[in-house]
């Protein structure tokens, strides 16, 4: 089971950047997930990993060796395409034990007459039946067995190209959006199917997906990507808790990290010059500040029982949880006081509250919950350790 090291990996079409000096490893045996907006270059990256795309600049090495040109064959990987990739040719069963035939295929097996005659004895060695139809049951897949690609729906085509991938037995699994085309109960099943199976056969997982519910449920460590530059590298932990930036911050959760812009004053932090509060934790230098709260973070108080000022606008009930947009008011609390511009601010909490839109509310938070980004760069400001152990205190 090989362990991948990406030395300044680079890749360019003409002029245009797709990756820009990727370093990184992964490690034997982990789930990495590559999460990012679409045309972020993840897929590429996927790509490169298995030969399919080669490599403009930088070294892949495959357990310390060079592999920048190897064949795909050589790199032992097995790949679920996002367009499925299928032979129309073929049936569902024969499209699933594709890569056990490969195995003992011979040269002269090419042969018109002699192919077709190899390929019904190939369907019926034993080892090649049984794992076909093993990965079959897993995937809900044994009606289907004897019928086209044509005749099948895209949710079951993804299937099918996922079993290919997942009946042999390869050092690297490569997945590249797999679960985009099935509904969502099938969606949620899959991402537990594909979890479990990594967990059993303990091999290296890489896998790409927008979907942050996919990344966070599944990966051991994730990869944010943005316009083929990396954003951050850590466990989904992390990169939830302590977003490297506000693209992180923002890409990562739903809804996204609430990034207040605030100024640092005396004490106090300022979102206007009527509007100001006292935090009481430990603050960065700057002068121009970013507050990031996740919205499970902000408690929702009565009007006038907490430090923030607001007025709802948007309730989305959720049965088990509510999500509230509230816009923070001036200080000035009269019916004709003006509403601040800028974004929306997030709560999320437990059960229904029964709150209406337009109803005056205030919000307030733990000061060791907040994460502090530079207003200029967008680039997380670390607390200082001391102040965060004197506050715990």
């Amino acid at each position: 089971m090989p362990e991948l090291v990406f030395n300044s990996i680079s890749k360019s079409f003409g002029h245009n950047v797709v990756i820009d000096a990727f370093s990184t490893k992964i490690h034997d045996g982990e789930f990495l997930v590559l999460l990012g907006p679409s045309g972020c270059g993840k897929s590429t990256l996927l790509r490169m990993i298995a030969g399919l795309a080669e490599i403009t600049s930088g070294e892949l090495l495959f357990d310390g060796q060079f592999a920048n040109s190897w064949e795909p064959r050589k790199r032992g990987v097995a790949f679920v395409f996002q367009t499925y990739a299928l032979y129309p040719h073929m049936t569902v069963r024969e499209n699933i034990a594709f890569p056990l035939m490969m195995d003992l295929f011979k040269k002269w097996y090419h042969l018109p007459i002699v192919n077709t005659i190899a390929r019904w004895r190939l369907m019926k060695n034993p080892d090649i039946a049984t794992r076909t139809g093993r990965i079959a049951r897993q995937l809900e897949l044994e009606t289907l067995l004897d019928r086209r690609p044509a005749s099948l729906s895209g949710g079951q085509r993804q299937r099918v190209a996922l079993a290919r991938a997942l009946v042999r037995n390869p050092s690297l699994y490569l997945l590249d959006e797999p679960l985009s085309n099935l509904d969502a109960k099938l969606r949620t099943q899959m991402r537990s199917e594909i979890s479990a199976l990594h967990h059993k056969v303990g091999k290296t997982f890489v896998y790409v997906t927008h979907d942050q519910v996919e990344a966070m449920t599944m990966a051991t460590r994730i990869i944010v990507m943005d316009k083929g530059v990396v954003q951050q590298v850590d466990t989904p932990e992390e990169i939830y808790d302590k977003p490297a930036n506000t693209f992180v911050a923002r890409f990562v959760g739903s809804p996204p990290m609430n990034l207040i812009p605030v100024t640092r004053s005396h004490g106090l932090l300022k979102i206007s010059d009527s509007l100001a509060w006292k935090h009481d934790g430990p603050m960065p230098g700057h002068e121009r500040l970013l507050l990031g709260l996740r919205p499970e973070k902000f408690a929702l108080r009565a009007e006038g029982e907490g430090l923030i000022p607001a007025q709802v606008v948007v309730v989305e009930n959720l049965g088990a949880e509510t999500v509230i947009g509230c816009r923070p008011l001036s200080a000035e609390a009269n019916a004709d006081s003006r509403l601040l511009e800028h974004d929306l601010v997030f709560v999320k909490i437990p059960g229904n509250p029964r709150i209406r839109i337009d109803e005056r509310c205030s919000l307030d938070y733990r000061p060791e919950d907040v994460v502090w980004f530079d207003q200029a760069s967008g680039v997380r400001i670390p607390t200082p350790a001391i102040l965060v152990a004197q506050l715990a205190s």
